[in-house]
């Protein structure tokens, strides 16, 4: 368990934070490039590490995101008119760039030379896998971006879909470190006789405890979450945390599999969870192997791959990407379905790990928790967290990867070998991005 003061050390990332300052030393995903859909569209508001922004693309086509309150009086810029390559404060209209400049001041006799003298605070801005990435950190000019290769992909082979949490964020990307949740929250009442034969479900369900092996690596920590399949082997699923706040998940094969999420800090209450990556097979490739499969494992998949229904976008600070399954209808819960289909009763594996994370407060106070063995991979991240915070703020030591962004080039998933074989070996051959491995089998009922 973390003691009060590392609890909050831990989980804070306003302005001026240990964490804050962490997080602001790497680039961060702030929007999807859709939400600024042409040139002088409307501004959207964006809650970011605790600080109010307001996003926007000019007339030329770029990016920018500016503190919400104009310099000048304070009143807000989101309100403002975009126009001629800049945001005009609807107030005393002045104008500013998306590098904050002060282009017009039209409330100045024309020889004024004050505007000059004017910055709004703004952030540098890119596009990248349908993403708009910023950088809120010191340095003048900012490191590289990570080599994600989830967001490095062509647009027509990838993805990018985004959920909000009401909770810290923290509890939400611990869900996606913590393996040993997956055979009970979201596979409780699986049949393992009812899952295809060889299939990582059937392996994942037929032996509900694991162990784990934990591995510090350049980028964040790496863990092997391992159980025998009965016929001298064991199922292994290889996930990473990496700074600051992404996970790569075992759902799929090791190798094969290119997915990345993002848990993106609103504020100290709020999440924006990025999730993005490779396509999966189309529905008519995936027909052809559903022959070889069972209708309890088609359904199980079919409601695993369900994303949630979402409210439409709002233009409040928290109005962005909201699921209509909340705490408000109790994440629509169906007792009925819950005693009889469903281990939770829910609608989906969103909801589920919704109502878990969101259940457990804004900000969970960890030192009322009792760690077990299967929380090893939990405790590594936390105490790696801690030490780069402090390490920063005490030190001046620069965090993991902000320096190295090829050290995030690795994969996850899941991989059968015989007991006793090194499962680090596996996966240093497979685990490298950006490389083909024709033999993998990749078909559906490998994943899970």
């Amino acid at each position: 368990m973390l003691r009060t003061e590392d609890n909050e050390l831990i989980t804070r990332v306003g302005p001026g934070t240990a964490m804050g300052r962490l997080m602001r030393e790497y680039w961060v995903p702030a929007m999807l490039s859709s939400e600024l859909p042409g040139p002088d569209c409307d501004p959207v508001r964006v809650m970011l590490l605790g600080e109010p922004l307001i996003g926007f693309r000019d007339t030329s086509g770029r990016v920018g995101l500016l503190q919400n309150h104009c310099p000048h009086r304070g009143a807000s810029l989101f309100y403002g008119r975009n126009e001629g390559d800049g945001l005009r404060c609807i107030y005393h209209g002045w104008k500013f760039d998306v590098a904050g400049r002060c282009t017009d001041m039209p409330s100045e006799p024309p020889e004024s030379v004050f505007k000059d003298k004017v910055r709004a605070r703004a952030y540098p801005c890119v596009e990248r896998g349908g993403m708009v990435w910023t950088y809120m950190g010191p340095r003048e000019t900012p490191p590289p971006l990570p080599c994600l290769e989830a967001s490095e992909l062509p647009s027509e082979a990838s993805f990018v879909d985004v959920v909000q949490r009401e909770c810290n964020w923290l509890q939400s990307l611990e869900g996606d470190i913590d393996d040993s949740h997956v055979t009970f929250l979201h596979f409780g009442l699986v049949d393992p006789g009812a899952m295809p034969e060889g299939s990582f479900v059937r392996y994942a369900t037929g032996h509900r405890g694991l162990r784990y092996s934990v591995h510090d690596a350049d980028y964040g920590v790496m863990y092997g979450a391992y159980r025998p399949t009965g016929d001298g082997r064991l199922y292994w699923r290889v996930g990473q945390f990496l700074f600051p706040f992404y996970t790569n998940i075992p759902t799929g094969v090791l190798g094969g599999q290119i997915l990345t999420q993002a848990w993106v800090p609103m504020d100290d209450y709020h999440t924006l969870s990025f999730r993005f990556g490779a396509m999966t097979p189309d529905e008519d490739v995936r027909a052809d192997v559903d022959g070889d499969t069972t209708p309890a494992f088609r359904a199980l998949r079919e409601r695993a791959r369900s994303m949630p229904a979402r409210h439409p976008n709002t233009a409040g600070w928290y109005g962005r990407f909201r699921t209509e399954t909340d705490a408000a209808n109790d994440y629509r819960v169906d007792r009925k379905l819950q005693r009889t289909e469903t281990f939770t009763g829910m609608e989906d594996l969103n909801a589920e790990d919704q109502a878990v994370t969101e259940s457990m407060g804004p900000i969970y106070d960890r030192s009322q928790e009792h760690l077990g063995t299967t929380d090893a991979m939990l405790i590594r991240v936390r105490r790696r967290l801690l030490n780069a915070a402090r390490d920063l703020v005490d030190l001046g030591v620069v965090p993991p990867g902000v320096d190295n962004p090829e050290v995030y080039g690795i994969r996850s998933g899941g991989i059968l070998l015989p007991e006793g074989a090194d499962w680090l070996e596996s996966v240093g051959r497979l685990g490298p991005a950006h490389q083909e491995h024709p033999d993998l089998d990749l078909t559906p009922e490998r994943f899970f």
